[in-house]
């Protein structure tokens, strides 16, 4: 019986392969393929690549940064204004340029050359921000000639390279029929220093083949843009470029609690790229893109488990997509991501050794081998390899339920989705609480408000949180449960889009105890995640998030747990759950599954899953089974999504007669929201005679979770009250 599901299994999955090289979706939750031509056709050769490239420049230029001019100038005149030797023994040189553009668009650069004998040298490109220098400086020590080149941002300021932040609106208006913006006019810059570098009559000697560019967060963007447009460039080191650069919109909108295309700032990027906030599936092209455009020359991604500026889950997708390129030539060792703890910054001397070394290992020079670079992903779920692990009973579908079934037999379904919970749950945390600096790290307390407290708590298996209350309060207070989006940077803190102060800070300031922590794969459990199916192969992410839900239940009824400093007094019976998108998703089971919760909150929480196809822009239950690797014992239902045995109205019955409140914006972009609609008729049907206590918000906007939304959810439960 086994190896006939097993069979059946394999089958799906054939078909699901077979469907994914079907035409494009050009509404698509996933990201535009990269290896197929605007026509629909596949490209299956190297010589077929040149062509698809172009249409993916065409693209990213078209609907990110616009069009430099169709000409480039030639130099006309380049001159020596300052040179000398530096203690090091290397020579620098201050040199001006002018370019054969209507006015003779003059900048200047930096180059220095390192001391020794005259030879061949690889050369490194980088813009001279403050922190970028000692790159340049280690760099020289290696060997390297060095451009420092006007590359600033508008936004920062160099006193040792005055104007260097301003040049490119100079530049900008002696072509202004040209539509590119401020990031792709340094990046061109770039391409312009090579010109004069690479003349054999300036007799700097450079190495063949040997040019690298590196930069961190924005130029780290611009880095990536400068080598995607101009193919001289070999190896490129980008350091937490963020989006759009290493992690695409799709996966870095606000229900990551990173950036939308509405958040970057001036003139980085062009205008009309702020309409597809909210709609970044719509989008014909997005970050990879540039992946694409590099490829098959070397790139590193270098960025961390906690990097504010861009969610692990987004970089992977891009990596994912943008390996295709690089193996259809045979060069899959010069795409990596090179992950690091900690967050955005600091930057260590260690960890630009390690960026150095990349170049190092490009250009064949030292003793870096490839191994140093190998390939580490996070996100990446094997769900064949965790079916051939699963028992009989684990494979076999319960029957599909009916508005006859009982609770029981609910029960016994949502449980056989989550999976199998082991007999002993490993204690993950090697501290008692979140300790201050990894607060600090979180940017815990970055939008405090008045009266309110902290207080590292642990609870369950390992679970470390935080408490949040206003501590002039002395009565017991109401609780709230906040599960986060998915945030896997950022676990339970919010980031971009914040508006005043975060859900927890407001809440607590309004009377409320809030009980904040990550979840499993996310934040400081990051790395959790990434090994879950090996040391729990028979439940699920999904599962033990429910399962810590609870946990934070026990706590706050039994006391189950620990607080450093005083415990604020709590009113266990009045204690919610409230979930923004997969925190949404969180707070309905864990509603249906514990009758202690008083009410649930689901915010952008669920799209129905039987009507949830992948080909849907929202990417269908696949999001949930094989992306996140949430809830495996979906993927056997790929292709056959009305089999599945239960759905959202089933845990909203299940929820049912307590309160519960959802809000799907009608422009949320992961949901259908006719088919949310359809299921909250039916949970009201199958509430019977009971009083479903079933609240509704259907906001005209996309997905998001701000001020309004907090509020939302604070009169939701002021109503609760005033009607008891």
């Amino acid at each position: 019986m086994k190896g006939l599901l097993l069979l059946l299994v394999l089958l799906l999955c054939s078909a699901v392969t077979s469907q994914s090289q079907g035409p494009i979706n050009r509404s698509s939750a996933d990201l535009p393929a990269l290896l197929v031509f605007d026509d629909r056709t596949p490209v299956e050769s190297k010589r077929a690549w040149p062509r698809r490239r172009n249409e993916i420049r065409n693209l990213m230029l078209e609907h990110f940064t616009g069009f430099p001019p169709s000409d480039t100038p030639v130099i006309l005149n380049s001159k020596i204004t300052g040179s000398r030797i530096h203690a090091d023994g290397s020579t620098r040189r201050r040199i001006s340029l002018t370019l054969n553009t209507p006015n003779k668009f003059t900048f200047e650069i930096h180059v220095w050359i390192p001391s020794g004998n005259k030879q061949p040298r690889p050369l490194l490109l980088t813009q001279p921000r403050d922190y970028q220098l000692p790159w340049a400086e280690m760099a020289l020590k290696r060997g390297y000639l060095v451009c420092l080149y006007p590359g600033v941002d508008s936004h920062h300021r160099e006193k040792d390279y005055p104007g260097y932040d301003s040049i490119w609106k100079a530049l900008r208006d002696e072509y202004p029929a040209a539509t590119w913006t401020e990031i792709i006019c340094k990046a061109w810059i770039a391409g312009r220093c090579l010109d004069y570098l690479l003349d054999p009559k300036h007799d700097y000697e450079i190495a063949p083949e040997q040019i690298g560019i590196i930069g961190f967060s924005r130029y780290g963007k611009q880095s990536l843009i400068a080598a995607a447009i101009d193919e001289r460039i070999t190896s490129v080191v980008a350091r937490s470029p963020g989006s759009p650069g290493s992690t695409p919109y799709r996966f870095s909108s606000r229900n990551t609690c990173a950036e939308t295309p509405s958040d970057f700032p001036g003139e980085w990027f062009l205008p009309s790229l702020r309409s597809y906030a909210g709609r970044e599936n719509e989008l014909p092209m997005d970050a990879h893109g540039w992946l694409g455009l590099i490829a098959p020359r070397r790139c590193l991604i270098h960025t961390a488990h906690n990097d504010g500026s861009e969610p692990t889950f987004g970089v992977e997708r891009a990596y994912v997509e943008a390996r295709k390129v690089y193996q259809l030539h045979g060069r899959d060792e010069h795409l990596r991501i090179h992950y690091r703890t900690g967050q955005h910054g600091p930057i260590t001397d260690q960890q630009r050794r390690e960026n150095l070394d990349w170049f190092d290992l490009s250009f064949r020079r030292g003793q870096v081998i490839q191994a140093d670079f190998p390939i580490e992903l996070i996100h990446h779920f094997d769900w064949t390899r965790w079916q051939e692990q699963q028992a009989t009973k684990a494979l076999t579908p319960p029957k599909r339920l009916t508005a006859e079934s009982s609770r029981d037999e609910i029960e016994a379904c949502l449980q056989w989705s989550l999976g199998q919970a082991p007999t002993q749950i490993k204690n993950a945390s090697e501290t008692q609480f979140i300790t201050e600096a990894e607060s600090k790290m979180m940017t815990h307390d970055r939008w405090q408000v008045k009266d309110v407290a902290r207080s590292p708590l642990h609870f369950g298996e390992g679970l470390r949180g935080n408490l949040y209350f206003n501590a002039t309060i002395k009565e017991p207070m109401p609780v709230v449960i906040w599960l986060h989006p998915y945030s896997y940077h950022s676990g339970y803190n919010e980031g971009y889009g914040v508006e005043g102060t975060t859900v927890y800070h407001r809440l607590a300031q309004a009377g409320f105890a809030v009980i904040a922590y990550d979840q499993c794969g996310f934040g400081l459990r990051l790395l959790e995640g990434r090994d879950f199916y090996q040391t729990t192969p028979h439940w699920s992410r999904l599962g033990r998030m429910v399962h810590d839900v609870r946990s934070a239940v026990d706590f706050v009824f039994d006391g189950k747990g620990a607080i450093k400093g005083d415990r604020p007094k709590m009113d266990p019976t009045r204690t919610y759950a409230l979930g923004h998108s997969l925190g949404g998703t969180v707070a309905l089971y864990a509603g249906a599954l514990d009758q202690r919760l008083r009410g649930v909150a689901s915010f952008s929480g669920f799209t129905p899953l039987r009507t949830d196809t992948d080909d849907r822009p929202t990417g269908g239950i696949q999001r949930l089974w094989n992306w996140h690797g949430l809830q495996p014992t979906l993927g056997f239902f790929t292709g056959n999504e009305d089999a599945i045995p239960f759905d959202y109205h089933d845990l909203l019955g299940m929820i049912s007669p307590r309160p519960c409140l959802i809000v799907s914006p009608k422009n949320d972009r992961n949901t259908t929201y006719s088919e949310i609609v359809e299921t909250l008729r039916e949970s009201r049907i199958g509430a019977g005679k009971k009083k479903s206590n079933l609240t509704h918000l259907a906001p005209e906007e996309a997905d998001r979770f701000g001020k309004d939304e907090h509020l939302m959810f604070l009169n939701w439960v002021k109503d609760l009250t005033s009607n008891n």
